[in-house]
Order: structure tokens, then C-alpha cells, then sequence
């Protein structure tokens, strides 16, 4: 029975490449005949290597035109292991030293165990061919030593809405802050992860926290006024760090009412989110750099540089987003983000209504007292007619920070009515609807003092006639006034 002939599976790609083309050099010898002295002048190689391949590859096929690796291969011949490893150990050190400090110790210690004295070129050779992996974790520490070097699961959406990505970074420039002096602002964002486009994003100088992340949330989830902007709907998965903005529990209340699943990154090690990483990268290089105020360190820097107001820098950063970012066909996906996720007629899941989706997201809810004059709230005054009718009631409220000019108060967990403020809406509550609701008020608060009246009367005179007369001595005696008396008197 003929011995089966070595596979090739245990080959390196490049071994295997190399005796494919070592076989087509001698495959014409074995197939038609052609002399080996032939295809040496063609392939300007030596008969005798040719001779060699053919008997190599008819005792063990492919595998014999393997070429074999070194037996040494790896080693440092003319040095004792002891030496190589002691230049290695001392390259591993912490801090790092200079290859030349390494070769003046070296040499010393080798000098006392009688080995032989390695050259400067040598010791540089041994330390270069170090692992990298090993020298960065020995010199940046295991938290580097993973970012370079672990492998990474890489999560991709199917669809678009699979999956929402969220996060926050504090934007390198300096624009004119609410007191006049220059400050920088934080940039939340929610990414599509499928398709690249932007669901949603928040601009301000305050710091990330549950609540901005409710609200940017809210505008990703909600249709859009600009009709430009058509990313909306409810994902069926948000992918976020570990922070504490993203891990409150209303934030999982809020998944579990809309059917979210939340995917929170390794604790300490946000990976996998390169995604939206690369999204501020572009907006540094694409958008800021093109701003007044952008990649100075201080203030102090600016000098007399005219800065955008945050406003400004908003509707510039939208613009830009919609009309450059959208419809900018990206290399990784082949496609401009707002056109693939649009792709195949895709329809959102939405929530019933917008008021259902503030129920759940707008989160800052303050317990306050309805006055004789309105809500005060934040130094302002909320009026509404239908207060009239619980002055003195204990109520909450629930407010966007982003618009005070109203708030929505709820009475014991009903919706009752919206308040505006009239400093800031531009719709106002006049006299004459105050006035009338608080006569309506009061007409049914004496109808109420009425009717309980009305009862008290009817039982008392049912009860005076059912009761018998007393007798007239067991009338207690009329009372009469004391006069106060003086000591003079």
C-alpha cells in the first residue's frame, strides 16, 4: 500500500506560495519532458537544485518543496543564552535605558562570568528584536499594553436603528460664554451605527449629565423640524460607557418602557467605539478648524479674536452636519450616511406620541406650591388659567432646560396644564383671563360652601323636630353679662 504523502495544511501562507511556484518551475520536466538544463537557463537557476525539487516532490509532494527553517532559527549563535536574556531583562527595565547603557553593563557582567564580550551592534540587534507586545508592556503598563494589543470583538449593526452608539467630548474651542468671557463646550452625540448618521446631538457649556443625556435622546428619537434631518425612531439597541450619566436608572427605566437593550463597554476600557471616536475626530479636522477660537489652549491666547456665541456655533455645526457629514459617501460603507439609512424603504418604530416620549425622558421634576399669584420656579413667575382652581395644592412640575418659557405641572400624577412664563413667552396671560377664572373659581367654591350648608340645615331641622321639648325648669338659665368691676368702686 503506498505511504499517504504529507499535506501542505501545516504550512505558513508564504511556504505555501513559495512551493507553488517552485512546482510550476518544475512542472514542465515532469509533465512534458522538458530537460532540467532548459529551465535552468529560463529560471537562472542551478541543475542541481531543479534535480533536488523533482526528488523532494516524488517522495513527498508538495510539502517537499517546503523550503525548512533554520534549527537555530531565533537563537543568538556566539552567545551564551545566560548573556542574551540578561540584555533582554535589562531592556525590559523601568524606566527604559539606552542601548548604550545596557551594552557598557553587559559587558561588565560578562567580563566577571567569563563569557564572551558582545559587540554595541550585537546588543542593539538583541534589543530591536525584542516583542513588541512585551516591551510595551513592560514599559506603558497593562491598560496600553491592552489598547495596542488585545484583540477586539467589533460589533456591527445589520440594519439601520439596530444599534445607537452615545457619547460626549469636551470641543476644542473657545466660543463666548453666557457671562461674556470665553469658554468651551461639551458635544454629545448619538451615532446610527449602521449607517454613520447622527440621531441626535446636544451643544452646551454645561457638563454631560442624566438629564442632557435624556434630552439629546429625546431629539434623536423624535421627528425632526428641518426637513432635512430625517434619522428618528426608537433603536432596538443603545451602546454606551460606563458612565454615570448613561447608567442611571431612570436611563434603564426609559429603555424598559420603549424596548431598548442598553450594551455598556468594559468597565475602565471604553473599546469597541471607534465609530463614534472617528465622528469628533472629523468634526475637529472637518468643522472646528474652520472656526474662530479653535485649538487654543488658554484664553489668554486669544487676544482680541472675535469668538462665536454658542447659538451661532449650534446652527453652524447643523448645517454643517446635514448638508456635508450626511451626504458625504464614507469609504468603510460606500455610501453617504443620510442615503444609507434611508436604504431598502426603511420605517422607524416611533412612540405613540411626543407627550408620551417626555413622560419619560424630561426627568428633572420639581415639587412646588401653586400661589395666589402663579408658580414660582428659578426667580420666575407660570401662570395658567386652570391654576386658579388649586391655589394652595402641592404640584409638580417638569421643565426642558433648554426653553424656560414654559413648564408642565402635573397634579398627583395627572397632567394638568402648561404654564408660561410671561418674561420669556411671547404669549401671555392676560388680566381678563385671570379674572375670570378666578370668578369661576370662586363661584364654585361657594357652591361647595353652599351645598354643605344646605345639608347641615336639613339634618339639623329633621333632628330639632324628632327631638321632644324639654321642660321649662330643665332650661338652663339665660346667661348674663359679668360687669367688671373696679377697686375704686
Amino acid at each position: 500500500m503506498e505511504k499517504p504523502k504529507p499535506q501542505l495544511s501545516a504550512a505558513t501562507e508564504k511556504q505555501r506560495e513559495r512551493a507553488q511556484q517552485r512546482f510550476s518551475q518544475i512542472r514542465p520536466f515532469l509533465e512534458d519532458g522538458v530537460p532540467l538544463t532548459h529551465l535552468a537557463e529560463r529560471y537562472h537557476l542551478p541543475v542541481r537544485t531543479l534535480r533536488q525539487w523533482v526528488q523532494r516532490y516524488r517522495q513527498q509532494g508538495l510539502v517537499g518543496l517546503v523550503r525548512k527553517g533554520r534549527s537555530d532559527r531565533g537563537t543568538r549563535r556566539g552567545l551564551p543564552l545566560d548573556l542574551v536574556r540578561l540584555i533582554e531583562g535589562l531592556a525590559l527595565q523601568k524606566p527604559p535605558r539606552s542601548i548604550a547603557a545596557i551594552h557598557r553593563q553587559v559587558t561588565r557582567v560578562a567580563a566577571e562570568q567569563g563569557w564572551p564580550q558582545p559587540g554595541y551592534s550585537r546588543t542593539r540587534d538583541i534589543v530591536h528584536a525584542l516583542d513588541p507586545a512585551l516591551v510595551t508592556l513592560a514599559h506603558e503598563g497593562t491598560k496600553i499594553y491592552c489598547e495596542k494589543f488585545d484583540l477586539i470583538y467589533r460589533r456591527e449593526a445589520s440594519r439601520a436603528n439596530a444599534m445607537w452608539q452615545a457619547d460626549h467630548t469636551f470641543l476644542d474651542i473657545w466660543l463666548q460664554g453666557d457671562n461674556g468671557k470665553p469658554a468651551r463646550p461639551w458635544l454629545t452625540i448619538i451615532l446610527d451605527d449602521y449607517s454613520r448618521a447622527i440621531a441626535g446631538y446636544r451643544l452646551g457649556f454645561q457638563a454631560p449629565t442624566a438629564f442632557q443625556t435624556a434630552l439629546t435622546l429625546r431629539q434623536a428619537i423624535w421627528r425632526k423640524d428641518d426637513p432635512q434631518w430625517h434619522v428618528c425612531g426608537i433603536p432596538s439597541t443603545f451602546y454606551t460607557d460606563h458612565g454615570s450619566d448613561f447608567t442611571s436608572r431612570h436611563l434603564e427605566q426609559v429603555a424598559a418602557d420603549l424596548k431598548i437593550e442598553l450594551i455598556f463597554s468594559s468597565l475602565g476600557v471604553p473599546r469597541g467605539r471607534g465609530k463614534i471616536e472617528r465622528f469628533f475626530s472629523t468634526v475637529n479636522q472637518m468643522f472646528l478648524s474652520t472656526l474662530s477660537g479653535y485649538g487654543h489652549s488658554s484664553p489668554e491666547t486669544l487676544g482680541d479674536m472675535p469668538l462665536l456665541s454658542l447659538q451661532e456655533c449650534d446652527a453652524r455645526f447643523q448645517r454643517w452636519l446635514l448638508w456635508e457629514y450626511h451626504t458625504h459617501v464614507q469609504q468603510e460603507i460606500k455610501s453617504a450616511p443620510q442615503a444609507r439609512w434611508e436604504m431598502g424603504g426603511f420605517l422607524p418604530r416611533m412612540p405613540d406620541s411626543l407627550e408620551q416620549l417626555d413622560l419619560l425622558l424630561l426627568t428633572v421634576a420639581k415639587a412646588r406650591r401653586i400661589r395666589a399669584d402663579g408658580i414660582h420656579f428659578q426667580g420666575q413667575r407660570y401662570l395658567d388659567p386652570m391654576l386658579a382652581a388649586y391655589v394652595g395644592e402641592e404640584v409638580t412640575i417638569r421643565y426642558d432646560p433648554r426653553d424656560m418659557a414654559e413648564i408642565r405641572v402635573f397634579y398627583r400624577g395627572d397632567f394638568l396644564c402648561r404654564a408660561i412664563c410671561p418674561n420669556l413667552a411671547g404669549d401671555k396671560v392676560s388680566l381678563k383671563e385671570i379674572i375670570q377664572a378666578r370668578n369661576a373659581r370662586r363661584r364654585q367654591v361657594r357652591k361647595d360652601l353652599s351645598e354643605r350648608q344646605q345639608v347641615v340645615e336639613t339634618y339639623l331641622a329633621i333632628h330639632c323636630e324628632a327631638s321632644p321639648t324639654p321642660a321649662p325648669e330643665l332650661l338652663s338659665p339665660p346667661l348674663t353679662p359679668r360687669l367688671k368691676r373696679y377697686a375704686n368702686e
